[in-house]
């Protein structure tokens, strides 16, 4: 007998149930808001990576004079309104780097945890291939050329100071988000929750966008690189495994600030 909850530590969509003791229409409709939940996070996560690496494809490809702030807009504001759409479903995780840290902390029932990252992953890679098919409708665009808005590294860092990057940066994001979707958090109703964590996001593109880095989100990479292969694959090691371990050391940055004391 346990009782999920969401990212946002509020009891949206929550269940408490007792496989032993549910009838077979109660199991049914517990199946039922699972898949809702998975349903959520993987148009979450369609509409996050098509709508950013659109913008950042774009950006480069016509030569708009967005530059890194639209990228940075395109990612912060898209997740922000996710976050109000959907984080009554699901939470709106949409990122496996806040899928797990959230499971490690008890705020999302360790069963979910696969159909959660199954969605994600599922969702980012299927954006990516729509994002790709349209743009071929573009007569000069070239995917070789042009890319996909994969995660890269242009500037050429060293992949130690790449690694740092990114799990910094999804620390103080996942910081963020714990602290933000606590139940006695000061930020006040779902409207300004969105706004501190799509802002956050916002603000690391801002810092992260030009150097090739600022993912915070594996499936986000991962993506792209599926349907682009080639380079795209060579730092996605990197653009998975070090938000995740970021994601984790958010969690004990927000459990080391807000600790009770005895």
């Amino acid at each position: 007998m346990y009782a999920s909850k969401d990212m946002h530590g509020r009891h949206y969509g929550d269940i408490d149930y007792d496989l032993k003791t549910m009838s077979v229409v109660e199991v049914g409709r517990t199946m039922s808001t699972n898949m809702q939940k998975y349903m959520a996070e993987f148009i979450g996560t369609f509409t996050l990576v098509f709508v950013g690496t659109a913008v950042a494809t774009l950006q480069g490809f016509l030569d708009l004079e967005t530059g890194w702030l639209g990228i940075s807009f395109a990612f912060g504001f898209t997740l922000m309104v996710l976050v109000m759409v959907l984080g009554p479903v699901s939470g709106c995780h949409i990122n496996p780097a806040v899928t797990i840290p959230m499971a490690m902390a008890g705020r999302l029932g360790k069963d979910k945890v696969p159909g959660y990252l199954i969605s994600q992953f599922a969702g980012a890679v299927v954006a990516s291939l729509v994002l790709m098919l349209l743009l071929k409708g573009i007569p000069t665009y070239d995917p070789a050329v042009h890319g996909l808005g994969a995660n890269g590294n242009p500037r050429g860092m060293g992949m130690g100071a790449l690694f740092g990057w990114e799990l910094i940066m999804t620390a103080l994001f996942l910081m963020t988000i714990f602290t933000v979707t606590r139940d006695d958090s000061p930020v006040g109703g779902l409207g300004m929750t969105a706004l501190a964590i799509g802002g956050f996001l916002f603000v690391a593109h801002l810092i992260g966008a030009e150097l090739g880095d600022s993912s915070l989100n594996p499936a986000r990479s991962f993506g792209p690189a599926m349907i682009l292969r080639g380079d795209a694959l060579k730092a996605l090691p990197v653009f998975i495994i070090a938000p995740i371990i970021g994601g984790v050391g958010g969690m004990i940055l927000h459990n080391l600030l807000y600790s009770k004391k005895p």
